[in-house]
């Protein structure tokens, strides 16, 4: 005969719903307060090119190797201006002329004395060859004894006198001849020429103004700023420190503000003799980096922003980790396959401020934290490699 199993009592029956129930708030409460990975960016080492560079402390701008402020010496009205902003101008071409008429006139009058200096030469000169002709008839006469010795005396020094004549009249000439030089250069400070091939950046002045030449020491704006756009460089300021490191020759990298995520190559070509003590404790040498590639400055404008990088030393395909990933005393941390974050101490090479050579202490493929300010992160913690979104299509 079987026995009636017992159903179990209310007491138990809420018992173990209670245990139930305390159980699955000790998982949820575990669950909540464990501590979460913390999220960090991560780089893998690899082999590349690393660089010691030297930059610029200040934004370095982009110069012309010519550039001309021009103004005439002399001062005056404006009576044509001939160019524009922006114009392209040819070495030679004139820009701009003054009023000179009483000038212009005053040559012309040069002009007028020179062709009479010059009759007058022609006429004298005759007249000094018919002379000494006659004198020499003279002289052939008096050694046949139809003339005196007295009239050879007096028809030679007649062609002496007319000789002399000859010579002043082309003297007379010659400084007619200079005079016309004087009143052209007088004419030619009243207009302003082109020196060189470029591009007229600047022009102050309408017809009908008045233009005033510079006094000595007291600086005016210039009637034409022309700059050769043809040889441009980069002028730029770097710390004294690093000035020891250069030399002319060696190559660099230029940015500009205008071109941003574009490189230029160059090389420097000039390390200022002197040092810049321009602010308190900011002492700087300046320095000047040329372009490579003359067609690809043809669109830069002087005047733009530009920060330069020389290139002190390099080598390729060495072990390298982002510069940001570099903790002081030459330690990073490394992202191991446990989810843990480890110090390492290495020994760093050749730097820059994006990457830095790793000599010893890493192996190919060991992630570094890049994002070492993050809350929390520090050797022990657990982590986790932060996911980076999808590149938008180009």
């Amino acid at each position: 005969m079987d026995t009636p199993t017992r159903a179990p009592s209310p007491l138990l029956r809420r018992g173990l719903i209670a245990a139930a129930v305390l159980a699955v708030l000790a998982g949820l409460t575990f669950s909540l307060t464990r501590p979460k990975p913390i999220a960090v960016v991560v780089a893998a080492v690899d082999l590349g090119r690393v660089e010691t560079t030297v930059a610029n402390t200040r934004a370095g701008s982009v110069a012309a190797c010519r550039r001309a402020k021009l103004a005439p010496p002399l001062g005056g009205r404006i009576d044509k201006l001939l160019v524009r902003e922006g114009d392209r101008v040819k070495a030679g071409q004139l820009l701009v002329e003054l009023w000179n008429d009483d000038l212009a006139a005053r040559e012309r009058i040069s002009v007028e004395q020179l062709q009479s200096a010059r009759a007058r030469v022609a006429e004298a000169c005759l007249l000094a060859e018919t002379a000494r002709r006659e004198a020499e008839r003279t002289r052939s006469l008096r050694d046949k004894a139809f003339v005196s010795e007295e009239r050879v005396d007096r028809a030679e020094s007649e062609a002496k006198a007319r000789q002399a004549g000859c010579e002043s009249a082309r003297a007379q000439a010659k400084e007619a001849q200079a005079r016309i030089g004087a009143s052209r250069a007088d004419t030619s400070r009243t207009v302003v020429r082109a020196p060189f091939d470029g591009i007229v950046a600047e022009v102050n002045g309408e017809v009908g103004e008045y233009l005033t030449p510079s006094p000595p020491g007291i600086m005016t704006l210039p009637a034409i700023d022309l700059i050769d756009d043809s040889c441009l460089y980069v002028s730029a300021p770097i710390d004294e420190v690093d000035a020891a490191q250069l030399k002319i020759g060696m190559s660099g990298r230029i940015t500009l503000d205008a071109y941003r995520g574009k490189h230029f190559s160059g090389k420097l070509r000039r390390i200022a003799p002197y040092v810049l003590a321009l602010e308190k404790q900011a002492r700087t040498v300046e320095v000047e980096v040329e372009f490579d590639s003359p067609a690809e400055i043809r669109h830069l404008l002087v005047g733009y922003s530009a920060d330069i990088e020389v290139v002190v030393d390099g080598r390729d395909d060495v072990p390298r980790i982002p510069t940001s990933a570099l903790m002081p005393g030459s330690r990073v941390l490394l992202l191991g396959a446990d989810g843990l974050l480890e110090e390492r101490q290495i020994e760093p090479g050749l730097a820059n401020w994006e990457y830095t050579e790793a000599k010893s202490g890493l192996a190919r493929g060991d992630r570094v934290v890049t994002s070492l300010e993050r809350e929390g992160v520090k050797a022990g913690a657990k982590a986790v490699a932060e996911e980076k979104p999808a590149s938008k299509p180009k």
